[in-house]
């Protein structure tokens, strides 16, 4: 069985973060490992509280994932502090990790920043140049790019100047602001692929940058190419918010498991209905 490391923070809702990582990763046939970086209180309707690791305890976490199972790829996603970011990439090149995709949380899809100016610069010049993919929403894609995006056109530019900055593959997250939802993957060989997002009318869509970045890595790891990597997990993503799930409050989390069949994922109604159907059968 290949595996999969997530270095992200904690969500107790359990619809984002390394939550939603595990799940994803599970579900996408891989062995799934993590090493959180900060705590958070959070439910579908906001975050309440964070609290950050120490530097010298995230190095204990990578130390001990790294020196007994080997990840075969690595996604690295909300990372609040510099000195967290410098840890993640000293380890990472310590140990010549691969396939590192990176969802370089910054700022939120309402525009808001989500980590400090100190955080941004060692996400840019210590994380970005080590990934092979990063997956930047629209307003990341403009951080990272330095020019506003209002067009398929300017996203083509945009992935154009984060892939030859940065050396590595880019998939510019449309959204559903700009082209229904449509993405870009610009690849570090100049190689460009759109994938024309599913129009699903569910509200409920709590992580799924998260799913979507631990999707790929799943992908990555079990060794499709990068751009059937991106077109299975957006084929995935797709799947968990048809299920309509629908928890919670607020903008609640999509349904990871939508595709899990098997004895142990059926509840007694639905066990007794298929032991009637067996016995009608015989």
């Amino acid at each position: 069985m290949k595996t999969a490391l997530t270095i992200a923070g904690s969500d107790t809702s359990g619809g984002a973060g390394i939550q939603a990582d595990l799940k994803t990763m599970t579900c996408n046939g891989v062995f799934a490992m993590s090493a959180v970086t900060a705590l958070t209180a959070q439910n579908t309707t906001g975050v309440i509280g964070i609290m950050n690791v120490t530097p010298e305890f995230l190095v204990q976490e990578i130390d001990e994932v790294f020196t007994d199972i080997r990840p075969d790829a690595v996604k690295i996603g909300m990372v609040s502090s510099a000195d967290l970011i410098k840890v993640i990439a000293e380890r990472l090149a310590f140990y010549h990790a691969e396939h590192i995709v990176v969802d370089p949380v910054m700022v939120a899809t309402s525009g808001a920043r989500l980590i400090d100016e100190d955080a941004v610069a060692s996400l840019e010049q210590l994380l970005l140049p080590m990934a092979e993919v990063i997956t930047p929403n629209l307003p990341e894609s403009e951080v990272l790019a330095g020019m506003k995006i209002t067009s398929a056109d300017d996203m083509v530019k945009a992935a154009r100047k984060i892939s030859e900055t940065y050396h590595c593959s880019v998939l510019c997250k449309g959204g559903h602001s700009l082209n229904d939802a449509n993405d870009l993957l610009y690849e570090r060989n100049g190689a460009s692929h759109w994938f024309m997002g599913k129009r699903i009318d569910n509200p409920n869509t709590h992580g799924t940058g998260c799913t979507l970045s631990s999707a790929i890595a799943s992908n990555l790891a079990k060794g499709f190419t990068m751009e059937m990597s991106v077109k299975r997990a957006k084929d995935y993503i797709s799947g968990a918010l048809a299920a309509q799930l629908n928890l919670g409050k607020g903008s609640g989390p999509m349904n990871h498991a939508f595709d899990l069949n098997g004895e142990f994922v059926l509840d007694a109604e639905g066990k007794a209905a298929k032991e009637f159907r067996c016995a009608q059968k015989q």
